[in-house]
């Protein structure tokens, strides 16, 4: 598993003190809100936590923290409630996108069932619920609100763009309401349940749905980039899957015929996917996501530089300058 100062960029030694021990007691309320007296129930809950990840949901609502009381009870629960949240949407996903592997072990599906899949899913969110309702009515609401819009973006993906829609601005959406969403209620719940004043709330919250966005973009690029050795993820995966990107979306649009006849053709034989990749890093389409990446990653640093200073907004800053690094 990354450490908090792995994925949020600070190197201010309490800090990563702070994170770190905040991060240990996630991980034991985690095991322990998910235990069940049902034993089939109970190991497929604690499957994808036991396989670990990098907990960015929680990190940043515990980063979010300290710009109020760190400390207050309930910010380890506001950070259990939003991996919960995540966890959940994941086994979902695997049914539906029929994932024989999640973070390097069978997924729940394959495992067992789809069926287990989806019921260890609703458990979940159960879990996410009740510990919700401990928070207080706004918490609650908050995270009504945040469930919908991930249902609300996974229908819209798979609908598609509607007729007469500009399929790039529902892609933009679709990231906004499946990833965005739940990053900003990370950075809100975990200020709110800290005390933070209002103000810095709703700009943590902001931050968070931007910087969300940014890694979407960013992972959209690194599809086609990435040689496979620093990222972690073979090129062409959702190439090759015919998801689509904001590369593919934006090539598209510029009507490129022969580059579209390759990127909808077969592309499982590896040299197929070559070419299609060859191509598209030559396209302009290129370039003209790297410049929508730099958008929302400027926007994110204006929005954390606009915070009360210290390390908090340092690690901020940094994750934004992060996010467009990985693209490099």
């Amino acid at each position: 598993m990354a450490t908090s100062a792995d994925l949020l960029g600070t190197t201010d030694p309490a800090l990563q003190a702070a994170l770190g021990q905040g991060l240990e007691r996630v991980e034991e309320r985690l095991r322990e809100v998910v235990r069940s007296s049902h034993p089939m129930l109970a190991e497929a809950a604690s499957h994808l936590i036991a396989a670990g990840g990098k907990r960015f949901r929680p990190q940043l609502a515990l980063l979010a923290a300290q710009f109020g009381d760190a400390d207050a009870p309930a910010v380890v629960d506001a950070a259990v409630v939003v991996e919960l949240t995540h966890l959940a949407t994941l086994y979902h996903d695997d049914v539906m996108d029929e994932a024989p592997l999640r973070r390097g072990v069978p997924s729940a599906n394959t495992r067992w069932t789809n069926a287990v899949a989806i019921l260890t899913g609703d458990y979940l969110f159960a879990r996410a619920s009740d510990l919700t309702a401990g928070l207080g009515t706004e918490a609650t609401h908050l995270q009504s609100r945040t469930f919908a819009r991930l249902v609300e973006g996974q229908i819209s993906e798979t609908a598609g763009p509607a007729q007469g829609e500009d399929p790039i601005a529902h892609h933009l959406q679709v990231l906004a309401d499946k990833t965005g969403s739940l990053i900003s209620t990370s950075a809100r719940l975990g200020a709110m349940m800290a005390g933070v004043d209002a103000v810095l709330v709703d700009t943590l919250a902001e931050y968070g749905e931007v910087i969300g966005m940014a890694f979407q973009l960013s992972d959209d690029l690194i599809d086609v980039l990435s040689d496979g050795r620093q990222s972690g993820k073979t090129p062409g995966t959702d190439l090759r899957e015919h998801v689509a990107t904001l590369p593919v979306l934006l090539a598209r649009a510029a009507g490129d015929t022969e580059l579209l006849a390759l990127l909808d053709g077969d592309l499982s034989a590896d040299s197929a996917l070559d070419e299609a990749l060859h191509q598209l890093r030559a396209h302009p389409a290129m370039a003209q996501a790297q410049e929508q990446l730099e958008a929302y990653v400027g926007r994110a640093r204006t929005v954390a530089e606009s915070l009360p200073e210290g390390p908090a907004r340092d690690a901020l800053v940094a994750l934004a300058v992060f996010c467009l690094a990985r693209t490099g």
